[in-house]
């Protein structure tokens, strides 16, 4: 059984820092039996980051979420697990207004950094939620959780204008902002006519590793990887610079950098 405790020490020995601005895509279910369930992670992430910005994705581009295109920040369920759900909720989180790909953050800078999000169109953008973890040099956690998930690949897709990745056609919303106005806002969706390529996103693993830009480690019992979200990314733009269809496969990858 894994306790606040033993997971304090994990999140620790993964090189986890105190004041980190740190985002979380995670598995609760690889996690193993955690005295407290869901909560007590949150417990442990919040105290370990104690100085810091912590940030798990809420998403709701899933079928049933935002029925009549209608997205409230406050009731909008997220798509992408557990811990996404039980963290939005918790008392000084402070969830984006994108309609698809919603972050929450708690900590230092936390109302801050959401802010903005209904202003642009895409998923990814540069100077939106995505693109801000490369200007705090966040790092980003995959716990229990492949590189399939890194929304922030996507993000930088789109800085380096990838091809075939963001649909022809907007999708129109409504969004509830905090002060219970009503905006209306078109917003592009991703889409590929080679699937889904984050399916592909973790054929760069190996390599981030090498180049020191990833590390391996366990937390609780989820084997989980530490990236450099600076580092990865300009790792990625190099590759993209050298193949922009990296992605649209999942290829081993030729040459060395």
């Amino acid at each position: 059984m894994h306790t606040l405790k033993t997971l304090l020490r994990d999140i620790r020995a993964i090189g986890i820092r105190s004041n980190d601005s740190l985002l979380i895509h995670s598995s609760m279910k690889s996690m193993g039996q955690v005295d407290g369930g869901a909560d007590t992670v949150i417990d442990a992430f919040q105290e370990s980051l104690s100085e810091g910005l912590l940030i798990f994705p809420t998403h709701t581009w899933n079928e049933w979420n935002n029925v009549d295109g209608f997205y409230d920040p406050v009731t909008e369920p997220s798509c992408v697990g557990v811990l996404t759900e039980v963290f939005r909720k918790r008392e000084n989180v402070f969830r984006s207004l994108h309609p698809t790909h919603s972050i929450a953050a708690w900590g230092k800078g936390a109302e801050t950094y959401v802010q903005g999000e209904e202003q642009f169109e895409t998923p990814g953008p540069r100077k939106g939620c995505w693109g801000r973890l490369y200007d705090v040099e966040a790092k980003i956690l995959f716990l229990g959780a492949s590189l399939k998930t890194n929304t922030f690949l996507h993000s930088v897709e789109e800085w380096y204008d990838i091809p075939d990745r963001i649909a022809p056609e907007p999708t129109g919303y409504r969004i509830k902002r905090n002060d219970g106005s009503i905006i209306e806002r078109n917003f592009f969706h991703h889409f590929s006519k080679y699937g889904d390529p984050s399916q592909n996103f973790d054929k760069i693993e190996k390599l981030a590793v090498e180049k020191g830009v990833a590390n391996y480690g366990e937390i609780g019992s989820a084997s989980s990887v530490l990236c450099d979200a600076r580092g990865l990314a300009d790792l990625v733009g190099q590759l993209l610079q050298r193949d922009r269809h990296l992605f649209d496969d999942d290829a081993p990858m030729n040459g060395e950098l």
